[in-house]
């Protein structure tokens, strides 16, 4: 199955659970692919003890996850991500008619 995660805040719990929800996907052996935007795009930059998401992001990656990030988004906070090129908003539209679910954590 082909499974979308769009994530849209910098919560660090929320984070972490949207990208534990796509490591798990994949390791089950579907195709995950995870959509930073909003507050989303600065998930590179997050630190706290508790809810490690920059570890999970690095598993996700290491295990085949790929990303996509709104580059509008990243503009607007002075960002670059290291995960992936920039996106548009045709890519999230994309990302979702081709996938066979998609969930929001955010």
């Amino acid at each position: 199955m082909k499974i979308g995660v769009i994530i849209n805040t910098n919560d660090p719990e929320v984070c972490w659970n949207g990208m534990r929800f796509a490591l798990t996907a994949l390791v089950e052996g579907h195709e995950a692919t995870v959509f930073l935007m909003g507050a989303g795009v600065e998930i590179e930059g997050i630190t706290d003890p508790k809810y490690n998401a920059a570890k999970v992001v690095k598993d996700f990656k290491e295990n085949g996850g790929k990303f996509m990030v709104c580059g509008v988004c990243q503009d607007s906070r002075g960002l670059q991500s290291g995960l992936c090129p920039a996106n548009v908003m045709n890519d999230a539209v994309n990302l979702v008619v081709e996938s066979d679910r998609v969930v929001v954590f955010g």
